[in-house]
């Protein structure tokens, strides 16, 4: 990488910074290959390091790097592209989704989730967890969260406290009491987070890394009958939205 200096003028020096470092990403690293320090990159371009993270979090926002845990800033792979059209007749689990399912617990869900599904705070839901992976890295890890009084019949069989041998087929057995209803309609919204620690853990990523927040909502007889959280990686995903017409 080269020495040149950001220059002073109109446009700010960060995104001067950004425009340099872009090209230079391109044409003196390879996709994996870890950055010089911030203290050396700074110096090499003339510039403050409060302005050289704000260059680096932009590339790491457009997907251009990555900050690996124990390993420093990294040059990107190119991003995955992951369609999150909402069909409306399809329940987690049913055909051609490519989800793992990897847990299953009970509790009392977080009070917005609390809200999307029209139940009193204090009142448990089953909490099925699932992972999604691509190009043999993590791509996003999702909870489902669906109120057993909606599951119909007999409770939910089976410990629901991570303890079970095969958690991640009690996770199965729910999604499948679901697709005995018929999905009625299905609300997708997305939007720009913040990794939680368990999050950023699970998705190799630092606490705080940007992510893309997708949150749905499956209505049976005119009732939310689950509400998924679906946190996908920010820095390596580009989110679609399919033409099923076409």
């Amino acid at each position: 990488m080269g020495t040149t200096h950001v220059e002073q003028g109109f446009e700010p020096k960060h995104r001067q910074l950004k425009t340099v470092l872009s090209e230079a990403l391109e044409t003196e690293f390879a996709v994996g290959q870890v950055l010089p320090n911030e203290r050396e990159l700074a110096a090499r371009f003339g510039v403050a390091r409060a302005t050289l993270r704000q260059a680096l979090e932009q590339l790491e926002l457009d997907g251009r790097l990555q900050r690996r845990r124990g390993v420093g800033t990294t040059v990107a792979p190119p991003r995955t592209v992951v369609d999150v059209s909402a069909s409306p007749d399809s329940w987690p689990g049913g055909p051609g989704d490519d989800w793992d399912v990897t847990g299953r617990t009970r509790g009392l869900p977080p009070l917005t989730v609390a809200r999307l599904l029209g139940t009193a705070a204090d009142e448990p839901v089953e909490t099925v967890h699932r992972y999604r992976g691509g190009d043999g890295r993590p791509v996003a890890v999702e909870v489902l969260y669906i109120p057993s009084s909606r599951l119909g019949g007999s409770p939910v069989a089976g410990p629901a406290d991570g303890s079970s041998a095969d958690d991640a087929e009690e996770g199965r057995r729910v999604l499948r009491r679901l697709h005995r209803f018929a999905l009625d309609g299905l609300d997708r919204s997305v939007e720009l987070g913040s990794a939680t620690d368990e999050d950023a853990g699970r998705l190799g990523r630092l606490p705080g890394a940007p992510v893309l927040v997708v949150t749905s909502q499956y209505a049976v007889a005119g009732t939310v009958a689950a509400v998924g959280v679906a946190t996908y990686r920010a820095d390596s995903c580009r989110l679609t939205i399919g033409d099923r017409n076409g």
